[in-house]
């Protein structure tokens, strides 16, 4: 019998040829998913290994520069790192010396104007140098370090990208006024930001101070201790130095063993995303691997009838099917191994080109790699034949005596439908009390209720088959005539087959209109959000999203063309006892540059100083018009604010409405994130010069119209969307070879039938035809299951995400729907084109005596 079974893997390697395929991209997928996330995680270890190698003792203050300071200060006093703060912890006895460091964002600008390298990389910090000039964390290769508000140094990297020189005047810019000033020394550093693309900018302490900070101020203090002095020790002598919850204390080691926690974290998510979609791809071979075990099983009818009958067990049987799919698995598997080594390989030279500064190293293959991507192979080919082995070893011995497959009972035909009916029944009942919740609480019945609604529509896949190829009927006919006509028979002749060739690519079809459908309600939801509540022209932000100078509005609303301009303010006030953030603009140019729906109340209440609030909030702390709330300011005193309108939620202003005046009587220095302008003239390319030109052209400041924020947005979702169809493509893929088993197989399995076909008059063209129109028909059908039940599963997934994301409806694109149908088509065409050429040039002689 393992002879037996080892000649049939040999005698049907043509047939098993996609099976192996379909296993060893699976596996491939999962091999190179995991030898990349190793290998990139490593590159990205050691290139942090130095970070903190100069570090006994770190002190942050978190809230230095951050965007809830004003919230963090009011909760925990105003105390900050200063010169005093260096002395006090330089002199303990543990420490060897201690250093200030005032850090911070600051971009550069090329010799164009625009910001060298990424907006989150780019950081400014202050020159340390010790009684020699020095500083020992960035030697100079050229030139000194800045010693005023006119100088500065940069980083080698940097340097060489945009082409400085010592002596050349070079502009840079926090979150203020463009600052020129001369290139006096450029430095080297082992800086992990740098060495991944990022820009490091030294100043002088005072400016680094005034410009990233507040004069006197540190982000940060860095100890070093005495020989002799453990971290641990030297930790405890500063952690009593240091009060406020505000300020992290921690020793260099634990500081690397978090950062190196850190990226292991990321790249771990990143391997369990790209696993999920390797194991979708297996799952789609799961289709493909049992429909091929069962057709071999239905052409070797008689064969394995003549071993029952010839004193051969069921077991025998049965262990013969699957030691067929042991050695299939096992040669894919390894074959999968080696191609997913050479996925890692190339998806790490990919991510080298397309960033020259991303970490590199020698590529890790470790034995779990090895162990689990042969285990999965060889597990998932098994286990899919398995039940198709079952039916071999059930094949009657009289069977051998007979010819074709064997019939279907009625019974399993109805414990089958019976069982799918409950599993897609009890699937949509889920999903459907998923979406009724309008919360996250939703997300789990939506998941489960989608896992077994595909579950429970794949079972039904065969009883659904028929009625939809039925309407597909008059249309094959009137395209094909009588191969048309031939093709809609087939489809429909053995359900089960067409079902599992169909599921491969309804599985594929599900997720991708899913994600598209989301996609695309998402970004309608955000687009209205913009038009709804915007009706200024320009916004003006900074790229990286961080507090705007209070020059800047000053400045945007000198520039010529502007009608009307206030900065939109953020603060943190407790309300009634809750924290809640706080919008503000000014009222006099509220009506001009905002629009808001309200349900009581008017907008005139921010000119008296009266909040407005949105439903959500009223509804929270039972408030409309006229209510009284209780805030607590920043400074910790208390006072009464009048709610005077209560507005839909929804757009960019958030939940809280107050006057730029008002907030300004208790936060002197409110979070600037936005400047909304109105035009004289509307949106026109001069207004919008003269803005850059209002801001100095400040590399790091945008601005944008409202058609810019749509594309933002649209940019991040198709980004997003692409990713997701490029990921999903492998299990595509896996599909298509699927389709072209089961025909090629299908084709084997009629011969006699073809050779008839031939023989009465059916010429090659159109077998061909019948053929293909057959593989269109299966590709649709698969298609088509998948689309709706993609389209409903997303409209659940919307109703869990509308207490999150206001005003979200669900948007079918029927256009892109409509296209990834006619892909479907197209995939079925491709997928007919070897079987086709096969069916017709079967010699009409030998086909008819085919036993």
């Amino acid at each position: 019998m393992y002879r037996t079974a080892l000649r049939n893997v040999l005698a049907h390697k043509g047939r098993l040829l996609m099976t192996a395929l379909a296993v060893m991209l699976g596996t491939a997928f999962v091999a190179g998913t995991m030898v990349f996330s190793d290998t990139f995680g490593k590159a990205l270890r050691d290139s942090n290994s130095k970070s903190y190698s100069d570090v006994a003792v770190q002190v942050v203050d978190r809230s230095a520069g951050s965007r809830a300071s004003a919230r963090e200060k009011s909760e925990s006093g105003s105390a900050t790192l200063t010169d005093e703060t260096v002395r006090q912890l330089a002199s303990l006895p543990g420490a060897a010396g201690a250093r200030g460091v005032a850090g911070g964002f600051t971009g550069v600008a090329d010799k164009k104007g625009d910001l060298i390298g990424q907006v989150w990389a780019a950081k400014g910090a202050n020159f340390a140098p010790g009684q020699d000039g020095k500083d020992p964390r960035y030697p100079m290769a050229e030139g000194q370090g800045p010693k005023n508000a006119k100088e500065i140094a940069l980083d080698r990297k940097t340097a060489d990208k945009a082409g400085y020189k010592v002596g050349d005047t070079v502009r840079v810019a926090a979150n203020g006024p463009v600052i020129e000033a001369k290139l006096t020394g450029i430095f080297t550093t082992d800086d992990p930001v740098v060495n991944t693309g990022g820009t490091l900018t030294l100043f002088d302490k005072a400016t680094a101070q005034q410009t990233l900070l507040e004069p006197g101020r540190y982000s940060s203090i860095v100890l070093t201790a005495k020989p002799g002095t453990s971290q641990d020790e030297l930790l405890a002598q500063v952690e009593p130095k240091v009060t406020g919850h505000q300020f992290d204390v921690e020793t260099g080691t634990k500081l690397q063993a978090d950062e190196q926690a850190q990226i292991t974290q990321g790249t771990d998510s990143m391997r369990t995303m790209l696993l999920v979609f390797a194991f979708i791809s297996l799952f789609v071979g799961i289709f493909i691997i049992a429909n091929t075990f069962t057709m071999l099983v239905a052409q070797r009818t008689k064969e394995l009838a003549l071993l029952r009958a010839i004193g051969a067990s069921r077991k025998q049987v049965t262990r013969s099917v699957l030691i067929e799919a042991l050695v299939i698995g096992t040669v894919s598997a390894a074959a999968g191994l080696l191609a997913g080594i050479g996925i890692g390989a190339g998806m790490q030279s990919l991510i080298g080109s397309l960033n020259e500064n991303m970490p590199n190293g020698s590529l890790v293959i470790k034995p779990f790699t090895v162990v689990v991507t042969l285990v999965v192979g060889v597990l998932v080919t098994v286990l899919s034949a398995l039940l198709p082995a079952v039916r071999a070893a059930r094949i009657a011995p009289v069977a051998a005596m007979s010819s074709g497959d064997q019939p279907t009972s009625q019974k399993s035909l109805v414990v089958r439908n019976t069982i799918g009916s409950v599993l897609a029944g009890g699937g949509l009942a889920l999903i459907g009390y998923g979406a009724s919740t309008g919360n996250d609480t939703g997300r789990l019945p939506v998941g489960a209720g989608a896992f077994l609604a595909l579950i429970g529509v794949f079972v039904l896949l065969p009883l659904l088959s028929r009625p939809v190829v039925a309407l597909l009927g008059p249309l094959l006919r009137a395209l094909g005539g009588t191969p048309g006509k031939l093709a809609q028979q087939n489809a429909v002749r053995n359900p089960r087959r067409t079902a599992a060739t169909a599921a491969a690519l309804t599985i594929g079809l599900t997720l991708v209109t899913g994600l598209t459908v989301l996609g695309t309600s998402i970004g309608d939801t955000i687009d209205r959000a913009v038009t709804k509540s915007m009706k200024a022209d320009y916004i003006v932000s900074t790229a990286n999203g961080m507090n705007l100078s209070g020059q800047v509005p000053a400045q945007i609303a000198k520039a010529p063309g502007v009608a009307a301009s206030s900065p939109m303010t953020s603060a943190y006030w407790k309300l009634d006892g809750t924290s809640k953030a706080i919008s503000g603009l000014d009222a006099a140019a509220f009506e001009q540059l905002a629009e808001i729906k309200l349900t009581s109340g008017s907008a005139d209440a921010l000119g008296k100083g009266q909040l407005l609030v949105d439903q959500d909030v009223a509804t929270k702390f039972n408030v409309t018009t006229g209510s009284t709330m209780t805030a607590t300011f920043p400074d910790g005193s208390a006072g009464p604010l009048t709610v005077g309108g209560v507005y839909e939620k929804g757009g960019m202003l958030g939940p809280v409405l107050l006057a730029n005046s008002e907030i300004a009587k208790h936060d002197p220095k409110p979070y600037v994130a936005d400047v909304l302008v109105k035009g004289k003239d509307g949106a026109t390319a001069e207004l919008k010069q003269a803005l850059k030109d209002a801001t100095g052209a400040n590399p790091v400041i945008e601005v944008k119209s409202k058609q810019d924020v749509r594309d933002d947005f649209s940019q991040v979702i198709t980004f997003a969307l692409n990713l997701m169809y490029g990921l999903l493509g492998m299990a595509v893929l896996i599909a298509v070879l699927g389709v072209i088993n089961t025909l090629a197989m299908s084709v084997f399995e009629r011969k006699r039938e073809i050779g008839m076909l031939r023989a009465i008059g059916l010429d090659r063209r159109g077998i061909k035809r019948m053929v293909r129109l057959e593989s269109v028909v299966i590709s649709l059908f698969g298609a088509g299951i998948g689309l709706l039940l993609g389209c409903f599963i997303a409209w659940a997934v919307n109703g869990t995400l509308k207490s999150s994301l206001a005003g979200l409806t669900t948007v079918v694109p029927y256009g892109q729907l409509a296209v990834f149908l006619g892909l479907a088509g197209l995939v079925g065409l491709v997928a007919a084109i070897w079987p086709a050429r096969r069916a017709a040039r079967l010699d009409i002689l030998d086909s008819i005596k085919t036993d």
